[in-house]
């Protein structure tokens, strides 16, 4: 007897399987009992019939709770009206009956939900979501092996920000004052002078007091730079990846996507080219809409939610104000108060779901905009060394997974995309 996954039972029709798994649901309907199994690969119903068990396995059937785990031995049968496969019980052995499960049918509150997060994450609509994050992970690395990208492990502990310490975590570093990284796009710049193209992927930190739906204190981010490139050329490849990504989970989380009751032909829109506005087009159209949004402000997340409803597609923002860009950012040549950046944003109201920019390339431009800054000199003085030995044209961008995740799932909060969320109020379980 073959002991098999729930995703291939299509493969074992009218055969004796062994399954172990977990019940995460049970009705009985007289002599017979429905038990849905979850295996972590997926979902299936097994049916125990009183007149292919003996009486003591039976009655010992009627101990199952929620969460029980148990080794199932049956024959696959095809649901007789949907692309489904169950297992006619011949046989099951409890490996520990379940103590009363805290998460019941009933609704609770998030506060509930997220203290027993731990357990929460058993969930059909927490299992879909983690599921969908891995193929996103998955296809990250794998769009950056084809397009010969190699992986830099950047530090997490660091000796000042990339953009100014307010919105950082500090911790003594033994005689000396360390940070969490907020990003390793420094680091990645000195790498693409021995690799050309380089990525890193990793959990990065912000100390931002924010209590919106799109921000945590612990996320993770990819960030990528690239050697010899300009901006349209660095946009291209945010937009290859994006449409990868997505193709991926369209492929892949077909199940997924139905449990999150996700209606997929807006992410199936991205087989078309994302659209591009420059900063002035987007606040000149806020305004038509009804924002209040002044020219030279950022776009705040009402701001993105607005203008992104208006399109059917992800949207590329460029040529931000230089005066409210970080200082490694590349001006503009034909008008020095713009930045040569972008924010991609997501549509359906989702917004900003990554950000780049040319980067300065020049050692004497570069120097003037730090101390324009009141950054330290001596600070950043190895990330100006990479402007003095052969020095070249490049550009980045980064993307915050769990915000890809909320948009491609279509969930409204991005605390579901993480395992274990962090915000300014939740560090636990």
């Amino acid at each position: 007897m073959e002991q098999v996954s729930i995703k291939d039972l299509s493969q074992f029709v009218d055969q004796e399987v062994e399954i172990k798994a977990w019940v995460s649901n049970f009705r009985s309907s007289g002599k017979i009992a429905f038990w849905q199994l979850r295996d972590g690969a997926g979902f299936a119903q097994a049916i125990l019939n009183s007149t292919d068990l003996d009486e003591v396995k039976w009655q010992e059937a009627q101990k199952v709770t929620l969460e029980t785990s148990v080794k199932i031995i049956g024959k696959v049968s095809k649901h007789p009206k949907k692309e489904e496969y169950e297992i006619q019980v011949t046989d099951f052995e409890f490996y520990q009956i379940a103590e009363e499960y805290p998460i019941a049918k009933k609704d609770h509150g998030v506060d509930f939900l997220l203290d027993n997060r731990h357990l929460w994450l058993r969930s059909s609509k927490q299992w879909a979501i983690q599921r969908v994050r891995n193929t996103l992970i998955s296809a990250t690395y794998d769009f950056f092996r084809e397009n010969d990208f190699i992986k830099i492990d950047s530090p997490i502990l660091t000796p000042n920000a990339c953009e100014g310490t307010t919105e950082l975590f500090e911790l003594d570093y033994f005689d000396n004052t360390a940070y969490l990284s907020q990003s390793g796009q420094l680091y990645l710049e000195a790498a693409i002078f021995a690799h050309k193209n380089v990525f890193d992927f990793g959990p990065v930190f912000r100390a931002e007091k924010s209590k919106t739906r799109r921000h945590l204190t612990e996320f993770w981010m990819m960030d990528a730079e690239m050697a010899f490139i300009d901006l349209a050329e660095n946009l291209q490849v945010q937009e290859d990846l994006v449409r990868f990504m997505v193709t991926a989970v369209l492929e892949k989380n077909k199940a997924e996507l139905e449990i999150l009751e996700r209606d997929i032909k807006p992410l199936e829109n991205i087989i078309k080219p994302f659209y591009k506005i420059t900063y002035t087009e987007a606040v000149n159209k806020l305004q038509e809409l009804g924002s209040d949004i002044k020219d030279g402000a950022d776009l705040g997340a009402d701001d993105e939610t607005k203008l992104t409803q208006e399109y059917d597609n992800p949207i590329f923002i460029t040529h931000y104000p230089a005066a409210i860009k970080s200082f490694y950012m590349k001006r503009d040549e034909q008008d020095e108060t713009k930045a040569l950046c972008a924010d991609l944003l997501a549509p359906e109201g989702y917004g900003e779901i990554s950000g780049g920019s040319q980067r300065e390339d020049d050692y004497n431009v570069l120097l003037k905009r730090i101390k324009e800054h009141k950054l330290s000199v001596e600070d950043f003085q190895w990330y100006l060394d990479l402007r003095k030995y052969g020095s070249v044209p490049h550009g980045g961008f980064g993307f915050g997974l769990e915000r890809i995740v909320t948009w491609v799932c279509g969930i409204q909060h991005v605390r579901e995309t993480i395992p274990f969320p962090r915000t300014i109020y939740r560090i636990k379980p």
